[in-house]
């Protein structure tokens, strides 16, 4: 990293991280995360030519914190929760459903209403895996830019909306936006070399095995075994969550980068419209679920939400709605979407069927 980046770098994390503490003192969710983002945006805007070329937020910082957050995920498995996994196959059929009507719904949203060529329409409408959705459209001639500002607009307006909405839903603010902590008790600074240690080793457990989103999914198998074996506890003090919050934020928004204009406003409605689908799809299959599942409905609500997968770990943790197993639906949802984009594009005739 040269010494301008660096600088750069450093200039984009406190400037995010006054967003994110602006947003704390509001009712906003996940207030370091969009405040963050909200602040990175801007820039991303309206200042990216003062930022030095083709940069982007560096990829080793931002996989330290996602390390850290999978650490935290990871700590949430207990002997209580490993229980409850056999009693998880409706939720899981629920999600392959959702995952199927989804794509289908939003192809003909981006395709009849947004009027996208077809490569465009489905590799946007696709309800998770962000980079493959960008690498396969990119073989397969879709339009980049309109696929790259949809595909983030979903995670952007999923991780605002959602929150907001079990809010109105339950009628009192939750979670962060109450004022709750992540964490349950004070934890010092000694407690941050055993988490980064433990995240680190699952970071390279993950990349060793493939792991769909394995920066985040390592580090959380890794802290599973720890934690869930009782061989030691994980806490993370709670600036350390903060500050994880701004960097992935702070990183989100940097992709806003050159979106402006009408290109931007037609991207934004179709993805507002698109994310109310999804999560008008996943609240009537969370209430059914819920049914037959003992588990708090929000669970299967931010579960069925298409989001990031280490976006929605930070609202099942600011909402303090079992983290774990929400990330084990997030973690089935992109390989499910994965492996139905390659073989519906091969089918659709969309791309090479080379591997």
């Amino acid at each position: 990293m040269t010494p301008r980046m660096l600088a750069a770098t450093l200039f984009l994390t406190l400037l995010s991280g006054s967003g994110g503490f602006l947003a704390s003192l509001t009712p906003l969710p996940l207030p370091y995360m969009l405040g963050a983002l909200f602040a990175s945006g801007l820039v991303a805007m309206f200042q990216a030519h003062r930022l030095p070329d083709g940069y982007s937020f560096p990829t080793p910082v931002r996989a330290v914190f996602m390390a850290l957050i999978g650490v935290m995920v990871g700590s949430q498995v207990t002997g209580d929760v490993l229980r409850q996994l056999p009693g998880l196959v409706p939720s899981i059929v629920a999600l392959t459903l959702f995952t199927a009507a989804a794509h289908a719904m939003n192809y003909q949203i981006y395709r009849r209403i947004g009027g996208y060529d077809r490569p465009t329409a489905f590799f946007s409408g696709t309800p998770g895996g962000l980079l493959e959705s960008l690498a396969m459209g990119e073989k397969s001639g879709a339009d980049l830019q309109a696929l790259t500002m949809l595909q983030f607009m979903r995670i952007i307006f999923v991780i605002s909306l959602l929150p907001l909405g079990l809010s109105i839903w339950y009628g009192v603010p939750l979670g962060s936006a109450s004022g709750a902590s992540i964490t349950k008790e004070a934890v010092g600074l000694e407690a941050i070399p055993l988490a980064l240690t433990v995240g680190i080793a699952g970071y390279i457990l993950g990349r060793a095995l493939r792991l769909p989103a394995g920066q985040l999914t390592g580090p959380m198998l890794a802290a599973a075994i720890v934690t869930g074996s009782g061989l030691a506890p994980l806490p993370l003090p709670q600036w350390l969550i903060n500050l994880a919050q701004v960097v992935i934020g702070a990183s989100l928004g940097l992709r806003f980068t050159g979106l402006r204009g009408s290109a931007m406003l037609r991207a934004s409605w179709l993805s507002l419209l698109s994310v109310l689908a999804m999560l008008a799809l996943g609240l009537a299959l969370a209430l059914v679920v819920a049914q037959m599942v003992a588990l708090p409905f929000d669970i299967f609500l931010i579960s069925y939400a298409p989001g990031g997968v280490t976006e929605m770990a930070l609202v099942a943790l600011s909402l303090n709605a079992n983290p774990a197993l929400v990330t084990l639906h997030h973690v089935y949802r992109i390989f499910l979407t994965v492996i139905g984009m390659g073989l519906a594009a091969r089918w659709m005739g969309l791309r090479d069927p080379k591997p």
